[in-house]
């Protein structure tokens, strides 16, 4: 009987179990698809850990899973999205995202191009944000157990001192302010999902936040609260910010930033675009005295570039968001009761 080896990589066009067994084609994965892209001092070593210097101060951990549908969309995938999604999660708490790890749940039959330029774009997205990808895992799981691929990212980072942001620091007469336009993402994957076109394309608006935070608190270091809001949108994050600092939130309508085609989108699909998903927009709650020094600061970023004040926190409905209109009326902007737009991140 003659005994041969398996087929090495490269006459695989789609990932196949045997990929996610530990053995020659695992380490043939790693090394002609992962190491590539993400070689660094760190994760050359190929431990089951990654060991890095500490700073003196706090450390921020923070974790995320990442399932959007579909992979690619206009203005990323779901690698960019992944990345991003974590530095920005870090980054909102006043830390400077320094390292990831990336665990990866591939289904079998997933095309090898299509994870290659994955994994192209994490790298990229990476070295754009300044942080380090230094431990990884890969699991394959049988046709029809996930879709293509799940992602999960871990990050650190460490809190620059004298900084303390959090959802329970606002005070009334604070402004509120978007770094701008609302809604782009969730647009962006929602139409191209359904097949819907505009005139306009939207493209979504991922982007790692962490430079254009590092240089507002350079700026101003006592910024009460940062976040970015993802699921649920501006609506979801307000509503959290209000009723975790027991305040009321007043936004005015006409001051809030979304795109015509986004607007158009939303319409058609009867969606609100408070409550839809943003995956590069940065909402903060800041001192009024403080509020034109961080507008200036944003506007010269390039993804603050369409900065403006939206609202102000008030002594009123507390726990509340609610929205004043061009015609004088106001109306509740409520918590959304559940996910509008399934697998946006």
């Amino acid at each position: 009987m003659q005994l041969s080896c398996p087929a090495p990589i490269l006459r695989h066009e789609t990932v196949q179990m045997a990929h996610g067994a530990g053995g020659r084609l695992s380490q043939e994965l790693t090394q002609r698809v992962f190491m590539p892209h993400l070689q660094n001092a760190f994760l050359d070593q190929l431990d089951d850990q990654a060991k890095f210097d500490t700073v003196p101060g706090r450390m921020a951990f923070s974790t995320d899973t990442y399932v959007v549908s579909p992979l690619f969309f206009p203005g990323g995938n779901i690698g960019e999205l992944a990345v991003n999604g974590t530095v920005n999660d870090l980054a909102v708490g006043g830390a400077v995202p320094m390292y990831l790890g990336a665990g990866f749940v591939l289904e079998e039959g997933l095309p090898l191009a299509e994870l290659e330029e994955i994994v192209r774009s994490m790298a990229e997205s990476a070295r754009k944000a300044g942080v380090m990808i230094v431990a990884g895992d890969t699991k394959v799981v049988q046709k029809g157990q996930c879709d293509k691929i799940f992602i999960n990212t871990s990050g650190v980072g460490f809190v620059r001192e004298g900084v303390d942001v959090s959802c329970r620091n606002l005070r009334p007469g604070d402004a509120v302010i978007v770094s701008g336009t609302i809604g782009d993402h969730g647009m962006a994957v929602m139409t191209t999902r359904e097949g819907l076109s505009f005139q306009s394309r939207i493209s979504s608006d991922t982007a790692a936040l962490n430079g254009l935070i590092h240089a507002v608190l350079d700026v101003v270091p006592g910024v009460h609260a940062m976040r970015d809001p993802t699921r649920g949108g501006v609506a979801a994050t307000l509503n959290e910010l209000a009723s975790s600092s027991s305040v009321g939130i007043e936004l005015q309508e006409s001051s809030i930033p979304v795109r015509e085609e986004v607007r158009g989108a939303a319409e058609l699909l009867g969606i609100d675009p408070l409550t839809i998903a943003n995956e590069g927009k940065l909402l903060l709650i800041v001192p009024e005295a403080d509020a034109g020094a961080v507008l200036e600061v944003m506007r010269a970023h390039e993804f603050g570039r369409d900065a403006t004040r939206i609202g102000m926190v008030v002594d009123d409905h507390h726990g509340m968001v609610v929205m004043r209109t061009p015609f004088g009326s106001r109306r509740i902007v409520e918590m959304p009761l559940g996910e509008q737009l399934p697998r946006i991140c």
